[in-house]
């Protein structure tokens, strides 16, 4: 077979593929083709932009710098300004770095902490187990404002008020519940031969966690990290409650930027952006595997 021959037969089977795959794009293409669906595509685009309009207020106005509290919230800027970027960051540097010495080692702690539940629960089930693991759900729905007088007095007596390590404690075991309910419901799916054949290699019940299952753990990270992660970076009520000024993190210090007598509402957007730049970072980043990871436990 000369080379020109198989050049023609790559050059035929690439564009037999990329026809296919052109076909297969239109077919999976809606098109609205009665006046019912016109008119539900109306109303996803007026709800779409509906709910696009507090995204658009808060750039426009950070974009207006010192200009923002003289215009219309609607009107868009004139001109880009960075003023309120660079008032923001001054104030926040300090408080985002705050945060992620809180969320960072929380997420992490609550996740290995909620896998090697889920593993225990789902793997090892002992008399009791079940009702110990609907207990811990409990903790899912307990208000946060419910415990903030015993915790405080817990973390008081502690020595830990004041400090990041006391909201550290605090986000790690309200995160518990959640980390092994997803981690449970993940190890499900895993086959219980592979640990048993780890027990048959010599492996312990801790053994075969770290080297058999962790491995085979990422979907579940992913899904309980993103969780873990998004709510303690957002959270505002025990950051307010546990740490100190110095301590803040970012989601308090930004409150604090709103003035008693007047608002620089371009810092105040400009700072909002910055907040909430590492939940979208994330978001971004971990979003293709946020969904194969929250279905990964659905089907054996």
């Amino acid at each position: 077979m000369t080379t020109e021959t198989i050049e023609q037969r790559r050059a035929t089977s690439y564009d037999g593929h990329r026809a296919g795959a052109m076909r297969r794009r239109k077919e999976f293409r809606w098109r609205p083709r009665s006046y019912g669906e016109w008119l539900v595509l109306a109303a996803c685009a007026a709800l779409l932009l509906w709910f696009c309009l507090p995204l658009y207020v808060v750039v426009a106005t950070a974009l207006k710098g010192s200009a923002a509290g003289t215009s219309s919230f609607l009107a868009p800027p004139s001109g880009i300004d960075l003023q309120g970027f660079r008032t923001a960051w001054d104030n926040l540097a300090g408080n985002l770095w705050n945060s992620v010495q809180i969320t960072v080692p929380a997420t992490i702690a609550s996740c290995l902490i909620g896998a090697l539940n889920g593993f225990i629960l789902a793997k090892t089930p002992y008399r009791g187990s079940q009702l110990l693991f609907t207990l811990m759900l409990l903790g899912m729905f307990i208000p946060f404002q419910s415990i903030i007088i015993p915790m405080f007095q817990f973390l008081r007596a502690l020595n830990l008020t004041g400090t990041l390590t006391g909201v550290v404690l605090v986000h790690i075991i309200y995160g518990i519940p959640i980390t092994t309910l997803v981690f449970r419901n993940y190890y499900q799916s895993i086959p219980t031969a592979i640990v048993e054949a780890s027990e048959i290699d010599g492996c312990g019940l801790f053994s075969s966690f770290v080297r058999v299952v962790l491995p085979l753990s990422w979907p579940g990270f992913v899904v309980a990290g993103i969780f873990q992660f998004t709510n303690i970076w957002n959270d505002f009520l025990f950051g307010l409650v546990v740490t100190s000024q110095q301590t803040w993190p970012v989601t308090v210090k930004l409150n604090n930027l709103i003035g008693t007598t007047t608002v620089d509402y371009g810092a105040l957007m400009s700072g909002a952006i910055l907040v909430a730049a590492p939940t979208l970072l994330v978001y971004v980043v971990l979003g293709r595997f946020f969904i194969s990871g929250l279905t990964a436990g659905s089907v054996k």
